[in-house]
């Protein structure tokens, strides 16, 4: 049976594509959790894509991946920068924890450059667009089969 990799993305990332392309790209949410997915079922995996714009739903999909999900992939989006909630959630989680950001937070304003999401993440991948998950995924399957 795959394995289960949990894949969040936080608020207004609902608008990748429309949102700011010259920063973000012109792929949607869906051509990526596509892209995803596929990469998944080659790695012997199973993604599970949500997205919300509100920090609870974060929080509750993070503690129902406890005990059911081998691996989460996040972006928090500006959640990255204020939410100790999504934070005390990560450590509660047992399994991998890799934070994705599609733009380089750290070229970007100075409140973008502290992700709390990143004192409990095991890896961090900003700043190589869309293809940070797949990056993420691979180092995922790399870690699950260590």
């Amino acid at each position: 049976m795959p394995k289960l990799v949990t894949l969040l993305n936080g608020p207004n990332l609902n608008l990748l594509g429309l949102r700011q392309p010259e920063i973000y790209g012109r792929e949607t949410l869906d051509d990526v959790a596509d892209k995803v997915s596929d990469l998944a079922e080659e790695l012997g995996l199973t993604v599970r894509a949500l997205q919300s714009n509100h920090e609870g739903h974060l929080v509750d999909w993070i503690h129902e991946a406890r005990g059911k999900s081998a691996a989460i992939i996040i972006n928090p989006g500006a959640y990255s920068h204020t939410s100790i909630a999504i934070l005390d959630a990560l450590h509660a989680y047992e399994g991998v924890v890799i934070e994705v950001h599609i733009s380089n937070i750290h070229k970007r304003e100075a409140f973008r450059h502290q992700s709390y999401v990143s004192l409990r993440a095991d890896g961090v991948i900003a700043g190589c667009g869309t293809e940070g998950y797949l990056l993420a995924l691979r180092r995922i399957a790399s870690l699950l089969k260590a």
